[in-house]
């Protein structure tokens, strides 16, 4: 492909990320939001919510991999991705608008049709998501290549997930505060979201291949993954900084409501929180230029562990939490671009141990993680709220000093813990360092099917 090209597809597959990232940040961080102060449910529903939201999305987990596997075996003239991310686009699109609406149902009624709609919505989601990161290692072989684009990608996704948690208050306050104001801010964030996703399935050109995109049989998917050992070691250690980090950050809007005591100021902490993202994710290709992917890593996590360290100990003054706020999220952004090239490392890894290239299959654990992480972090936050008194909480001075240090605890310690297994994890299992993935790619090249 021409310069030109390249630089088209990079950009046009960067883009598309920004409304599907402000429509996940409503679903994986303010739905809870939504339903516990908006739609204020009491706490024998939001237990049986809780459930829903864990099971339901464990449950979509596991279709991340079967739907891997149906868009491996796709061909149409559109190709196999753009298909489903259109169509994924859409009725996510739909639902969620749906479920950032109060339709007047209480008690099991609300129960019931909460688990169809959240269930429709998150088989929605997974036709567009796997559609979507499965087309990125189809983009290009080069490593460098890939790099830039994921790092450009997730700075447009964080585009997306920080104007929602900057706007999302102060708008839906503006707005009357209530469930229509939710519910037109969704349908902005589902107009974006379109708009982008335009832009990718209209812009993005796939290079042109002579490889023959072998079948790939529905019976060995699970077992793809499962023999893919590197793939393995990957998908732990990204779930449990994951689930770490989602569970920091469901938890912000509480804090600032609850132990801050000014909801208020929630939103310059999410700009800060923002700008740090982005600052990682600029800082990513001139930090590679001098270090390894291993001493990245470990310099990112570094970040990470200061960055927890401080918020605790912080007092409630926002100049020493955002100094926190900048290290914590900074260090993820490097981390989570990390683990993006990791994944698409095991591509060729799975294709250069296995014998078979299952490019969706093998990035449909990126969204499985997501789900899976997500999942936890939602049930962890939402038994937090009920068992320290939030959720029943009038005002703030309704939640005893107990309740507090549980939300702290549950918010920074315990994330962090679940962080620095994630690293120890890395360091033990991950193996595909520069040296091993020029090696896997030159044996890749010399194959005779290369030669085809």
């Amino acid at each position: 492909m021409t310069k030109t090209a390249i630089r088209r597809n990079r950009w046009a597959f960067a883009v598309g990320t920004v409304g599907r990232d402000m429509v996940y940040t409503m679903m994986a961080l303010f739905l809870i939001v939504f339903l516990t102060e908006v739609l204020d449910l009491d706490d024998t529903t939001l237990w049986w919510v809780n459930g829903i939201l864990l099971v339901t999305r464990i449950v979509d987990a596991f279709t991340d991999i079967i739907m891997g596997g149906i868009i491996d075996n796709t061909a149409t003239r559109w190709g196999a991705y753009k298909p489903w991310i259109s169509v994924g686009a859409v009725a996510t699109g739909v639902l969620t608008l749906v479920l950032f609406s109060d339709h007047g149902l209480s008690g099991a009624g609300f129960v019931l049709a909460f688990a169809v709609i959240y269930l429709a919505w998150g088989l929605s989601f997974t036709m567009n998501d796997i559609g979507y990161w499965s087309m990125l290692p189809s983009l290009t072989r080069d490593g460098a290549e890939r790099e830039r684009i994921s790092a450009l990608t997730k700075v447009f996704a964080t585009i997306g997930l920080f104007v929602t948690v900057v706007a999302i208050v102060p708008v839906t306050t503006a707005l009357g505060a209530g469930p229509s104001a939710w519910t037109t801010f969704a349908g902005i964030a589902v107009a974006i979201m379109l708009v982008g996703q335009c832009v990718t399935v209209f812009g993005v050109r796939e290079p042109a291949t002579t490889q023959v995109r072998e079948h790939t049989p529905m019976r060995e998917l699970f077992s793809i993954v499962a023999r893919n050992d590197q793939l393995v070691w990957t998908a732990i250690a990204m779930m449990l900084f994951l689930i770490g980090y989602n569970t920091t950050t469901s938890f912000g809007i509480y804090f600032f409501k609850y132990a801050y005591r000014d909801e208020g100021m929630y939103a310059p902490f999410a700009a800060i929180v923002g700008v740090a993202q982005l600052l990682g994710f600029a800082l990513f290709p001139l930090l590679r230029r001098r270090l390894s992917r291993r001493a990245l890593f470990t310099l990112a996590m570094g970040l990470v562990i200061a960055g927890y360290v401080v918020f605790f100990f912080s007092p409630m003054n926002l100049i020493p939490i955002g100094i926190a706020g900048l290290l914590m999220f900074a260090g993820q952004a490097i981390v989570v671009v990390l683990m993006i090239v990791f994944l698409s490392d095991c591509i060729e890894y799975g294709e250069w141990k296995l014998g078979r290239r299952n490019g969706a299959v093998t990035f449909a654990v990126q969204p499985f993680i997501n789900k899976i992480a997500g999942a936890v972090a939602t049930a962890i936050v939402g038994a937090t709220l009920i068992v320290t008194g939030i959720n029943t909480a009038a005002t703030p001075d309704d939640v005893t000093p107990e309740g507090l240090l549980g939300l702290r605890v549950m918010m920074l310690f315990f994330p962090l813990a679940l962080m620095l297994v994630s690293y120890v994890v890395y360091r033990r299992g991950y193996r595909i360092d520069e040296a091993f993935r020029e090696r896997i790619l030159a044996d890749l090249s010399a194959r005779p099917s290369a030669q085809k």
